[in-house]
């Protein structure tokens, strides 16, 4: 059975609300995407890393009770992660991160079709490195996917992270990155203009969500849109995780994914694109209708 390698952290939510309560929740933004996907019905392997502690535990029984598969022993750090999320009264939240990032031995077989690659642990050092090597040795066989998902506040900005998110922007065949990921990486360019920059440096599609305002995918030869759907907002977090899962989700439905389908994925007409981007948008919908990143099962859509 095709199996996704998702790649990236974990991390616990500490969620500070509206109305002045404190909840925590299992997340982070590849322990999100790796949980969508499983829930949507396809087979997850994940490398990750997390502490031998209770908040450790609270991932590893999270990510069991969706029925991820752990690709290596994930308690390789010393403390495990957190993300201190506020909430506004619109349900955006803002961040604060305690986090640290490495990998230990991540086991590569069965060979995955895609192997995805996200956010902090993109770009935050040592893990970092092991991200790149690992899609390096992986991408022969796998789509390479990748979600930007900036986190300014722990990674700051400026050319040294836009340098890191390059690198692995011109490993991948599928990048994701929100309207405020293209303002924090490129804030002199409009949102085509930095959408149009990522695309050139290789990958097949590069996919842009705007929140409320809909998504767009622009590939080589085809640009489509979708809205997002009309929802009351319980908050957002997850919801960008989820769009992420659910765009590989619908690809993976059509057969566009693997190394040898590159050719097939670059070629995508514009009713494929826009069926993959409103898969996605109907999977976040209902995402943000609920607290925490709680993404969607396959029945729910």
């Amino acid at each position: 059975m095709e199996s996704v390698l998702v790649v990236g952290e974990s991390l616990v939510d500490i969620v500070h609300t509206a109305d002045g309560a404190t909840l925590e929740y299992a997340g982070g933004s590849a322990a999100n995407v790796a949980v969508a996907l499983a829930r949507l019905g396809r087979q997850v392997r994940f490398a990750t890393a997390w502490a031998d502690d209770a908040r450790g535990a609270v991932l590893a029984a999270h990510l069991a009770d969706a029925g991820v598969e752990l690709a290596g022993d994930p308690r390789v750090l010393d403390r495990t992660a957190t993300a201190a999320a506020t909430i506004g009264a619109d349900g955006a939240a803002s961040y604060e991160f305690d986090l640290e990032w490495r990998l230990g031995v991540v086991g590569t077989e069965p060979a995955p079709v895609v192997v995805h690659v996200c956010s902090l642990g993109a770009v935050v050092e040592p893990g970092a490195d092991q991200v790149r090597e690992l899609v390096d040795r992986l991408r022969s066989v796998a789509t390479v996917s990748y979600d930007v998902n900036a986190r300014p506040a722990i990674t700051g900005t400026g050319p040294d992270v836009v340098a890191l998110v390059e690198r692995l922007v011109a490993l991948s065949d599928l990048v994701k990155a929100s309207d405020e990921d293209l303002e924090h990486l490129y804030p002199d360019l409009d949102l085509e203009t930095a959408a149009a920059h990522l695309l050139a440096l290789g990958p097949a599609a590069v996919v842009v969500t705007r929140g409320g305002d809909g998504a767009t995918w622009f590939g080589g030869t085809v640009t489509a849109e979708v809205a997002s759907l009309p929802v009351q907002v319980a908050d957002t977090i997850g919801a960008g995780d989820t769009f992420g899962a659910a765009t590989i989700d619908a690809l993976w439905e059509r057969g566009l994914l693997g190394a040898d389908h590159r050719g097939r994925l670059r070629g995508v007409g514009a009713a494929d694109a826009e069926a993959v981007l409103a898969h996605a948008a109907r999977a976040a919908a209902v995402t943000v209708s609920r607290p925490g990143a709680d993404p969607p099962y396959r029945r729910e859509l």
